[in-house]
């Protein structure tokens, strides 16, 4: 069977409204939902088309303006994915609407690594090479050439990412339902979710001490190095799984961030971090 070939007419119109907005993901970011919003609008067009209850159309905006981000190429192949699970959730009462966030996050973290990887450390560059040699000849054609070699594989890519992953969505998630096996794939995904998560918390929440004990003018404790071989990254985990805790007792995110952008502060004034 080709690709796309299992959907209609209708739906392959809201796959071309979804993959022009798909290029607006990171039009509105935030340190909470990062590309949440604009994956949100993204999927409108399939919302309200599946749903026709206000309710439930707020509840499947409230779902896809979670945290999401990955290379902007391959975001409409997890939004297809995406969709075509929310037209079954449509049309199943006992879809379980975990199961649209579990398979989002689990993809975004390797579809990121290999995005980046392909059109950002390789692509980008191979195209600037080749622009920046034209330049130098004093070709005018330099810039218009690197936006079309760029930018021609990242359309190509987005648009039929979202045939793709609609396609298979609603080819295998009919099959995993008629098999039992929605919930296995929901726990492997939410377990892959958590591994990509913690994967981030080690990458991007850093905490490195300054403090020195000395004595009679010698260094005697570095308390970085004693921290390191206690438990290697011990006070990030600390701050991530105090951040976590006061996420369940409803602080806000946003006094999260000032806490510690304030106590970041002070810890470097006091010449502790």
């Amino acid at each position: 069977m080709k690709i796309g070939e299992n959907i209609n007419k209708d739906e392959k119109k809201l796959i071309r409204k979804m993959f022009w907005r798909s290029g607006s993901m990171y039009a509105s970011v935030n340190p909470v939902t990062m590309g949440g919003g604009g994956f949100a609008y993204s999927m409108l067009p399939f919302i309200n088309h599946f749903y026709k209850d206000k309710k439930e159309r707020a509840e499947a905006l409230e779902r896809h303006t979670q945290y999401f981000s990955t290379t902007i190429p391959f975001s409409s192949f997890v939004m297809g994915i995406a969709a075509s699970m929310e037209k079954e959730n449509s049309q199943n009462p006992d879809f379980d609407v975990d199961s649209i966030n579990a398979i989002k996050t689990s993809l975004m973290g390797p579809l990121a690594g290999i995005g980046d990887s392909l059109f950002w450390g390789v692509w980008r560059v191979v195209c600037a090479g080749i622009a920046i040699t034209m330049a130098k000849q004093g070709s005018f054609l330099a810039p218009i050439l690197f936006l079309l070699m760029f930018n021609i594989p990242n359309y190509l890519t987005r648009y039929y990412g979202g045939i793709l992953g609609y396609s298979l969505g609603s080819k295998y998630i009919q099959k995993l339902y008629a098999n039992g096996l929605i919930e296995v794939l929901t726990k492997a995904a939410s377990i892959l979710g958590l591994i990509m998560v913690g994967a981030m918390t080690v990458s991007m929440v850093i905490f490195k001490s300054k403090l020195h004990l000395t004595m009679g003018g010698k260094e005697i404790m570095n308390v970085q190095s004693v921290l390191d071989t206690i438990f290697k990254g011990l006070v990030p985990m600390l701050v991530t799984l105090g951040c976590a805790k006061l996420l369940e007792k409803k602080v806000g995110v946003i006094t999260m961030i000032f806490g510690i952008v304030v106590v970041g502060i002070l810890l470097s004034l006091l010449g502790i971090a």
